[in-house]
This record gives structure tokens, sequence and C-alpha cells, in this order.
């Protein structure tokens, strides 16, 4: 037992000391198992091949298995468990068929938390009403208010186009299919400018919408030079 015990604590250290080393800390809180931490996955490995930026930047994902204010919840409770003292804490979630006061709801407690400390701030990366709408700004302005059956109808009859089969859920190589054939600045500026529109509404209300560009934008700060050009504006 006594072993044991000095080789938790030996971990704990080791762990202390890698997380002092990042400067810039990211905790991603997806609401899905897979689709959307395979995609910021992608940020995660270009960053960390990125020897400018791998020793500085932490980006932890959390797949989360759960919806809305759940989410929220298990973001408070990981911060809460590893006594985490500072970092950006995203919200990855989707609007889907949830009740509207449960959607808004994760932006409001972000808001309340945020009051409490300046150096833990949460975000909610919300889409109304699916990760999927931000997939389809690669490709095109696209603001009709639809079931999320036609932006995966979409996304298919895209990606046969482009050559690269069919759309999926949980696709491990999402991100590079995106950033190859589609165009992140330009869905970047799409998505700013339905949110500028909605400019006094609530999530629920702004269909289609999304606000998973703002976590994009800030790791896309951290990617190659060559790859990081593909976000930002000339």
């Amino acid at each position: 037992m006594a072993k044991r015990s000095e080789k938790n604590n030996w971990k704990k250290k080791r762990r202390q000391e890698y997380l002092e080393k990042k400067e810039f800390r990211y905790y991603i809180f997806c609401e899905g198992q897979a689709t959307e931490p395979f995609y910021f996955q992608g940020f995660k490995q270009y960053i960390e091949d990125n020897p400018i930026y791998r020793d500085m930047v932490l980006i932890e994902i959390e797949p989360c298995q759960a919806e809305t204010m759940r989410v929220i919840g298990k973001a408070e409770e990981y911060v809460r468990k590893n006594k985490l003292e500072r970092g950006q804490i995203w919200c990855v979630y989707d609007k889907d068929s949830f009740p509207a006061s449960d959607f808004n709801g994760v932006a409001l407690r972000a808001e309340q938390l945020n009051q409490q400390n300046p150096d833990i701030q949460y975000h909610a990366a919300w889409s109304n009403e699916c990760i999927e709408i931000w997939f389809i700004l690669h490709f095109a302005n696209y603001t009709s208010n639809n079931h999320r059956s036609e932006y995966v109808k979409f996304l298919n009859d895209k990606f046969q186009k482009l050559g690269v089969g069919k759309y999926e859920k949980n696709m491990k190589n999402i991100f590079d299919i995106l950033f190859e054939n589609g165009n992140p600045r330009l869905a970047i500026r799409y998505a700013k400018s339905i949110i500028k529109n909605g400019n006094g509404k609530t999530p629920t209300e702004i269909a289609p919408g999304t606000k998973v560009y703002e976590l994009v934008e800030e790791l896309a700060k951290y990617l190659p030079e060559g790859i990081k050009k593909r976000f930002k504006e000339s």
C-alpha cells in the first residue's frame, strides 16, 4: 500500500509540474462521445506537433455523453475535483430537441460562474440545432432553419461530390476533411455574421447558428503557420 501511495503521489507531482509549464489551458467538454471530440482532437494534434506552442498550450478534451446543463455541470465538477486554478472551460453542445430553458441556461450559468473567478472562465460553444451547421459553413453560407436530417443530407451530398465518402457521425478524420476540402476562414466569417444578425436574441432563437467558431479562433492561434493562415482573415 505504501508503494502504491508513493507512486500516486509521484504521478500527481509530475502532472502538477506538467501543468505549471502550460501557460494557455483549454478544457473542452463535449456533449457527444466522438464527433466533437474527434474534431477538436485535430486541433490538439497539430498544436502538439507545433514546436513553438506545444510546451505552452494544454488542451484536454472530455467527452461527456450529456446534454445542455449536464455538460456545464460536468465541467464544474471537473474544475472542483481537479482543483483547477486557471484556464478556459469550453462547453460544446447542441440544441437538438432539448428545452429552451436548458439550452439557454448554459450560457447564463457560464456568465454567473465567470463573476466568481476571473482566472477560470467558462464559455458556451453551442450549436442550434447541431454541430453539423458548423461543418456546413465550411462550404456555404447556409442560413435555412431545417431539421438536422437536412444538414446531414447537405454534408452527404458535398462529401460525395468531393470524393471523400459519406458524412457520418464519429468520423475520426473530420477535422482534416473540413480543413483540406472546406474553407475554415469562411466558416468563421459566416458564423460571425449569423450571430451578429441575431444580436439581442437568445441562443434558442438563433437557428441555424453556432458559437463553435469562438473556440476554433482560440485554438487556431497556436496552429503551425501554414495551417493557421487557413483560419485567419488576410
